[in-house]
């Protein structure tokens, strides 16, 4: 896979990095990854990933751009208000890097369409705040054998971790990895949204970025994953930390295999 003059000087500043190179870069063009929300996380997220050129972008969102959405989806503009969230992302992508294909669904994903939606992603990020939608996209992923980035935000707190069970379930029970629903098995009775908790607007941005480092992390294979990790972070405090998960023996979803 050859770039073109512009794409050797756009990538530049990756290619000189030994953890990515040419070889990396190529990688990185060759792959598909799906992003279902175009919020406060897949903004940002679709946007480094964007610059970063993977190949191929597939935007999943069902809601259109709100003037409350501005303060944190740093993707849309005031003139985006009223416009579908994927066809406004798409336009800021394409005028980001047009060398990158973009596929836009204006869907909800849930149990009967998740497999469908995603099937032929290499990744897949979730920054949604729905359950059952979460719930959903990791069933998906895990029946499929594709790496989830998943990343939640609070008001002020937000957390980031990969999940790779699919690519285990054939591995004995010890050596396989938790998937989503191992850390969260059901719907806490505590959810909030930030429509009704607010949020700090800047967080979305640290958070989505993370998820998108991740991603390309795991595109590339460089450094160390967060598959069976989870990374906290605490913007009031300035401190992050990261703890061990495990899998759960009883989970619904991969507990089966």
């Amino acid at each position: 896979m050859s770039f073109s003059a512009d794409e050797r000087e756009r990538y530049a500043r990756h290619i000189l990095l030994k953890e990515v190179g040419g070889p990396g870069q190529q990688k990185l063009k060759a792959a598909t990854v799906a992003i279902v929300g175009m919020g406060g996380l897949g903004a940002p997220a679709a946007l480094y990933l964007a610059a970063a050129g993977v190949g191929a972008l597939r935007l999943i969102d069902h809601d259109s751009v709100a003037l409350s959405n501005l303060q944190r989806q740093i993707i849309f503009g005031t003139g985006d208000v009223g416009a579908p969230k994927v066809a406004s992302a798409e336009g800021a992508l394409l005028a980001l890097n047009p060398n990158i294909d973009i596929d836009t669904l204006v869907m909800r994903i849930d149990g009967s369409n998740a497999e469908a939606t995603l099937d032929g992603a290499d990744i897949v990020l979730d920054g949604t705040d729905d359950f059952a939608t979460r719930f959903a996209v990791n069933d998906a992923c895990h029946a499929l054998g594709i790496t989830l980035v998943s990343g939640a935000v609070g008001r002020w707190d937000g957390q980031v971790s990969t999940f790779k069970s699919g690519h285990t379930k054939t591995l004995p029970l010890e050596q396989r990895l938790p998937c989503y629903r191992c850390l969260v098995p059901d719907t806490p009775p505590d959810a909030e949204t930030c429509e009704r908790t607010g949020i700090i607007g800047a967080l979305t941005g640290v958070i989505g970025s993370m998820m998108a480092l991740e991603a390309i992390k795991e595109i590339v294979g460089a450094g160390e994953s967060l598959a069976g990790r989870l990374l906290l972070y605490d913007g009031l405090a300035a401190t992050a930390r990261i703890v061990a998960l495990k899998r759960d023996p009883k989970c619904r979803t991969c507990a089966h295999d």
